[in-house]
């Protein structure tokens, strides 16, 4: 049996599955349900300081994003930080962590930017004898616009000041937690890294109207009449999760830094994803918000039985395996081509392979008699469409063409594609002549 114990930077954990800061994660109760139930680690929704207490809106805190199916897609929240008293959080805190020893307990903290504030809520923070802290630089709604949350994740200076401080002034590992609102994710990681992080978590939450009303003109979630953006999350936001990840894990100044991946898993698959782009661990919201703390289970079993089938044994064997073939668009390979196949036994004639190719993309499909759908390889730019929008797993496929036969669309020998940009079968070369 694969082992799903992490050590994330010396955090350690029974599997890599942790509960996100958010609602979930919020009080005592919901924790140990969620210990109870599995989960390897928590994040403590985020703590404040002392002063005027967090007041969160009476109605609706959520917008959501359906499928076809109802199937939640995404999820936008207008929620702020906890508005429970920092000294019952504190008390939850230590006592849950005593109970459950072999869990991870990293606690979420946002408080002005100052140095004193972060001094004195570390100290109070460390008396829990929790195993980390996390930085919330990401929240983009109601804390940014009072100068915390992603109003410092957008600045790296800000970052790597605040960094330090946490570091000087607390023993405990420090997670970093980046939003995803800024132009170039790199940034912000290379301060939280020259500040002395132990490790960045991402992504925060995207800033985002779901939807507006078109009875009341008011975007959801509506407060009364009047709606705020807020923070997107769920499955939608996955593969902007991933992408950001990546280039962290690759780029030459934080590849060695340790992530912790966020956004949008909501099965082992999605785990697994993120673990081989480069995170030591994985964060859980949505995914627990829609089917409860009984997910877990799934997520435990099957990337146990998937690591065992591919021969791993441990998670860390498996961090970071796809970051070598992440590259930048001119080093892919022109001469590896392929021309789309459909399988005739397979094929339910419903069309749509014939229909997006036709009206939008290369006209490479042909409707014979009787429905059948067959592809025209001088036509075919391997575009991979028709196989996207193919309501049937597998029915077309992409097939490689062997080096030396030569691409019916182009006249090219495959092997020869290195030199496309000024062989004269290319239109473009030709019409630069």
């Amino acid at each position: 049996m694969a082992d799903l114990r992490t050590d994330f930077v010396g955090i350690r954990s029974p599997n890599p599955f942790w509960l996100a800061s958010a609602p979930p994660t919020d009080k005592e109760y919901n924790v140990r349900r969620a210990f109870e139930a599995g989960w390897g680690g928590v994040v403590w929704k985020t703590l404040g300081a002392e002063g005027p207490p967090v007041v969160n809106v009476n109605g609706p805190r959520y917008g959501v994003i359906h499928g076809p199916d109802r199937r939640v897609l995404g999820l936008n929240n207008i929620e702020l930080i906890t508005d429970r008293p920092l000294e019952v959080n504190l008390r939850e805190i230590k006592q849950v962590k005593r109970d459950f020893p072999d869990r991870a307990m990293v606690v979420s903290l946002m408080v002005p930017c100052d140095e004193e504030s972060w001094k004195a809520i570390l100290a109070r923070v460390e008396e829990t004898e929790c195993d980390g802290v996390e930085l919330n630089f990401g929240c983009p709604h109601g804390m940014s616009e009072r100068g915390m949350g992603s109003a410092v994740g957008q600045v790296p200076e800000y970052i790597e000041m605040v960094t330090r401080w946490v570091k000087q002034h607390s023993r405990l590992p420090c997670l970093v937690k980046l939003t995803p609102n800024i132009t170039d994710i790199r940034k912000p990681a290379e301060a939280a890294k020259r500040g002395g992080a132990d490790a960045v978590s991402l992504i925060n939450t995207i800033n985002s109207i779901t939807s507006v009303n078109l009875d009341t003109f008011s975007p959801e979630p509506s407060i009364d009449g009047k709606g705020a953006h807020g923070g997107y999350c769920g499955p939608a936001v996955k593969p902007i999760a991933l992408n950001m990840v990546a280039e962290i894990a690759r780029n030459p100044e934080t590849r060695d830094l340790p992530i912790s991946g966020i956004g949008g898993i909501t099965t082992w698959r999605d785990a697994a994803e993120f673990l081989a782009l480069g995170a030591g661990s994985v964060q859980v919201c949505t995914a627990a918000m829609t089917y409860g703390f009984g997910i877990i289970r799934e997520m435990t079993a099957g990337l146990s039985a998937w690591m065992d089938e591919k021969g791993f044994t441990s998670v860390s064997q498996v961090t970071g395996r796809a970051v070598p073939n992440v590259t930048d668009w001119q080093y892919l390979n022109l001469n590896y081509v392929t021309k789309a196949r459909i399988d005739q036994d397979l094929c339910i004639k419903c069309g749509r392979c014939y229909a997006a190719c036709e009206d939008t993309s290369h006209q490479a499909i042909a409707m014979k008699p009787g429905r059948v759908f067959e592809v025209i390889d001088a036509e075919c730019v391997a575009c991979n469409l028709c196989v996207d929008v193919c309501p049937v797993e597998n029915c077309i496929t992409m097939v490689e063409l062997p080096k030396g036969t030569v691409d019916p669309r182009t006249g090219i020998t495959v092997g020869d594609y290195a030199n496309w940009t000024t062989h004269p079968n290319n239109p473009m070369a030709r019409a630069a002549e």
